[in-house]
C-alpha cells in the first residue's frame, strides 16, 4: 500500500513470462523491427517466433546430449550437434544447407566397400595368371612354321575375303552391345550400382542435359504431357540430338497415338538418338488427388511396355521433379519403390540395366541417399 494512493505496487511481468516461454520475447519484436522495417508486424509474431526456436533449441540439445552419451562425453561439441541433426530426419531436411562450424563430416562408407565378396581371391588369380598365358601363345614359331603359315594365308584369303567384312561387323555389334549394356556411352559417369532381385543392375550416372541423346542404351524414358510435346530440358536435347527426324516421328506418334492419358506411356521410334526406341509418359502433377500413385503407375508402365519389346537396357532422367512440381525426394523414393516392386512381382523379365541419367547435384545426392535405403527382398 502506498501512503498517497492507497493501491499495491504492481510488480511488471515479461511478455515472456506471460506466454510461458523462455527465450525473450522483447527481443524478438526489437530484431524483426530492424530488419523489416516496411511491414507492420503484430503483437503475436514475436511470441510465435521465440517459442519456435525455444523449441528448436530444445530439441537439438536433447539430441545432441544423448550423441554426447553415446559417445560417453560429458560436454556437449558442435560435432554431437551435427550428428544429432543429422540422424533426425525433419532437422536435417529443415537444416540441410547450414554449415555447423567444427561439426567435421558425416561417416560414409559405401555398403559394397565393407561387404567381403566371395571369389574376390579367385578373380585376381585369374587376372595374375593371364600374361602367362598371353606370353606362352604369343611366343615365335621356327621360321618353317612361318613359311608354311604364309602358303596357307595366301591360298585362303580369296575365298575368304568376303566372309572377313562380315566378321568385322559382328565383332563391331558385339562389342557396341556389350559396352551399351555396362556403361552408356561417353561423357557419363556412374556413380553408384545396385542389384535387385532378378538380376537387374540400377545404375546412377551423371553427365549434362545435352547428352541424354548420345546414351547407348535400347530406350530412353521422355517425361511429357497428353500432347506429348518436347519442351522440358530433356525433350529439347532430345529434339536437338535426333534432329527433324526425330521430330517428324513425334508428330507421328501425336497423330496415330492421340492425347496420353495420365500416367500412360506409348512407345515410339528413335531416329537420329543412339537409342533404338523412345517411350513418352504422361507425368501426373503434384498435389493432384492420387498423383503418389499415378507416378508410380507411370514407372511401371514404361517398364512393362520395355519388357514387351524384349528390350534390355533403359534410361530414366530425372523425371517428375520440374515442371510437374513433385518434390525431388519424394519423386526419388516413389521411383525407385515402383522398380524395386515392379521386379519384385515379376517372374521374368528381359531388362538387365536400369540407369539413372540426372543432371544436378541436388538430385544426385538424393538418388544415392534414396539407393542405400533401398530394401532388396
Amino acid at each position: 500500500m502506498s501512503a498517497r494512493s492507497g493501491k499495491k505496487k504492481m510488480s511488471k511481468v515479461s511478455r515472456s513470462s506471460r506466454a510461458g516461454i523462455i527465450f525473450p520475447v522483447g527481443r524478438m519484436m526489437r530484431y524483426l523491427r530492424k530488419s523489416t522495417f516496411k511491414y507492420r508486424i503484430g503483437m503475436g509474431a514475436p511470441v510465435y517466433l521465440a517459442a519456435v526456436i525455444e523449441y528448436l533449441a530444445a530439441e537439438i540439445l536433447e539430441l545432441a546430449g544423448n550423441a554426447a552419451r553415446d559417445n560417453k562425453k560429458s560436454r556437449i561439441t558442435p560435432r554431437h550437434i551435427l550428428l544429432a541433426v543429422a540422424n533426425d530426419e525433419e532437422l536435417n531436411q529443415l537444416l540441410r544447407g547450414v554449415t555447423i562450424a567444427s561439426g567435421g563430416v558425416l561417416p560414409r562408407i559405401h555398403p559394397e566397400l565393407l561387404a567381403k565378396k566371395r571369389g574376390s581371391r579367385s578373380k585376381v588369380e585369374t587376372i595374375l595368371s593371364t600374361p602367362s598365358e598371353k606370353k606362352a601363345k604369343k611366343a615365335k614359331p621356327s621360321p618353317v612354321k612361318k613359311a608354311a603359315k604364309k602358303a596357307t594365308v595366301k591360298k585362303a584369303t580369296k575365298s575368304k575375303s568376303p566372309r572377313k567384312g562380315k566378321r568385322i561387323d559382328n565383332k563391331k555389334e558385339g562389342a557396341s552391345s556389350s559396352t551399351s549394356d555396362d556403361v552408356p556411352g561417353e561423357g557419363f559417369t556412374i556413380l553408384s550400382t545396385k542389384n535387385l532381385l532378378l538380376g537387374q543392375k540400377l545404375s546412377l550416372t551423371q553427365t549434362e542435359v545435352s547428352n541424354i541423346g548420345s546414351v547407348k542404351v535400347e530406350c530412353i524414358i521422355n517425361p511429357t504431357n497428353a500432347e506429348i510435346d518436347l519442351k522440358e530440358d530433356v525433350g529439347n536435347a532430345l529434339e536437338k540430338a535426333g534432329g527433324k527426324e526425330f521430330l517428324d516421328g513425334v508428330k507421328e506418334l501425336r497423330k496415330s497415338n492421340g492425347p496420353l492419358d495420365v500416367a500412360g506411356a506409348v512407345l515410339g521410334q528413335a531416329p537420329g538418338l543412339s537409342a533404338k526406341f523412345i517411350i513418352h509418359c504422361n507425368i501426373p502433377q503434384w498435389g493432384v488427388d492420387k498423383c503418389e500413385e499415378q507416378l508410380e503407375k507411370t514407372v511401371m508402365n514404361c517398364l512393362t511396355l520395355a519388357d514387351e519389346k524384349k528390350l534390355k537396357s533403359i534410361a530414366f532422367p530425372s523425371i517428375a521433379s520440374s515442371r510437374n512440381c513433385f518434390p525431388k525426394q519424394i519423386a526419388a523414393q516413389l521411383i525407385l519403390k515402383a522398380i524395386s516392386n515392379y521386379f519384385d512381382n515379376a517372374t521374368s523379365s528381359s531388362l538387365k540395366n536400369i540407369f539413372f541419367v540426372l543432371f544436378d547435384s541436388e538430385s544426385i545426392g538424393i538418388y544415392v541417399q534414396e539407393m542405400a535405403k533401398l530394401d532388396i527382398k
